[in-house]
């Protein structure tokens, strides 16, 4: 099943945070770059009184497949859409 909703960056990292899990597909989409990776690890840490959402992605790329950190926090206002795919469901959230 495929669904697609339109969030805005704020409500996308609400999405990220309560519906990612270890194993999901995540498909990043944000200024030039396109980051397609599987889930390793979703940490929420609070710096400077301030809530960071960090994902760590295995890239599933032909050229790049290292292990990458990032900050979501950082990227919010630069995503353009984001794919979560599961066994179950694939869900594309484009961020207005």
């Amino acid at each position: 099943m495929k669904e697609e909703i339109i969030l805005s960056p704020d409500k996308a990292l609400k999405y990220i945070k309560l519906n990612v899990k270890k194993e999901d597909i995540l498909e990043l989409s944000y200024n030039r770059v396109f980051a397609p990776g599987t889930v390793l690890d979703l940490i929420v840490e609070e710096e400077f009184g301030e809530e960071n959402l960090i994902v760590s992605l295995h890239l599933n790329g032909y050229l790049v497949n290292d292990v990458v950190k990032v900050n979501l926090n950082n990227i919010k206002d630069d995503l353009l859409e984001i794919g979560h795919i599961t066994d179950e469901k694939e869900t594309i959230i484009v961020v207005e």
